[in-house]
C-alpha cells in the first residue's frame, strides 16, 4: 500500500470516528430521564365535532436538552356515539446532529369507543405520512388502547388511566419500532381545562437495539 492510499485510509477512518461521535451526542442512554409537556385548545363546531390545536415540547438527556417540539391542527368528528374520525397535520422539529431538522405530517384517525363496566376504552388507529427535505419519505401507523378506570376523587374528578402504543414504520420493510406504556391520573380543574400527568415508559428500537426512556408528562387542554 502507497503512502498517498495510507493517508486517505486513515483519513476516511478518522472521519468516520467523527461522524459516529456526533450521531452518538444525541441518542440518549438507555433509561435516559424526560420531561414532556402537552398543551391542547380545542374549538366546538356543533355537538359532534370539533377543531384542536396542539403543541408539544421534550426535553431529553436527563431533562437537560430541549431536543424536541410539535405543532398540529386536527379536526374530529362523530360519526356514531362509538365511532370518531379526523385528519390533521403535524410538524416537527427534532434536534439532529445540532440542528433542529423539520418533518411534515400529515395523518388521519380513526377511533373506537366502548364501555365494559365502568371503564370507558377508545382505541385508535392513526396513518401518517411523513415527509422530509433530509432523509426519505415514509409511512408509519400507530395503533393506541386506552382505559379509563371507573373511579373518581375529590371534586376535581381525578381518574386514573392507562394506556399502550405501538408504532410500525413503512418504507423499504415493515417494522414494530416503537412502544408507548403510560400510566396517569386526569383530573378537571374547571368546568373547561382539563388537566393530566403520567408517568410514560417509551420503548426505542434504534440500529437493532431497543432503548427505554422514562417519561414525566403533564397535559393541559382547555376548550372553547
Amino acid at each position: 500500500m502507497s503512502k498517498r492510499e495510507k493517508i486517505i485510509k486513515r483519513t476516511i477512518f478518522m472521519a468516520m470516528l467523527v461522524l459516529t461521535a456526533i450521531s452518538s451526542a444525541y441518542a440518549y442512554d438507555d433509561g435516559d430521564f424526560q420531561i414532556w409537556n402537552t398543551d391542547v385548545e380545542e374549538f366546538k363546531v356543533n355537538k359532534d365535532s370539533k377543531i384542536a390545536f396542539e403543541e408539544e415540547f421534550r426535553w431529553g438527556n436527563n431533562a437537560s436538552e430541549f431536543y424536541y417540539q410539535h405543532y398540529d391542527i386536527g379536526f374530529f368528528h362523530n360519526l356514531k356515539k362509538w365511532l370518531n374520525i379526523g385528519g390533521g397535520y403535524r410538524q416537527v422539529y427534532e434536534l439532529k446532529k445540532g440542528k433542529f431538522k423539520l418533518e411534515n405530517e400529515p395523518y388521519v384517525t380513526m377511533t373506537l369507543l366502548w364501555d365494559l363496566k365502568g371503564f370507558k376504552f377508545d382505541d385508535r388507529s392513526r396513518i401518517e405520512y411523513r415527509y422530509f427535505d433530509y432523509q426519505d419519505d415514509s409511512w408509519r401507523y400507530r395503533n393506541k388502547i386506552a382505559v379509563k378506570l371507573p373511579w373518581k376523587f375529590t371534586k376535581l374528578e381525578i381518574q386514573p388511566y392507562l394506556s399502550d402504543e405501538v408504532f410500525i414504520g413503512f418504507s423499504t420493510i415493515s417494522e414494530f419500532n416503537q412502544n408507548r406504556f403510560s400510566s396517569g391520573l386526569s383530573m378537571n380543574l374547571t368546568k373547561k381545562l382539563k388537566a393530566e400527568i403520567y408517568y410514560m415508559l417509551q420503548s426505542t428500537k434504534s440500529s437493532g437495539k431497543w432503548v427505554d426512556a422514562n417519561v414525566f408528562g403533564t397535559k393541559m387542554k382547555i376548550t372553547f
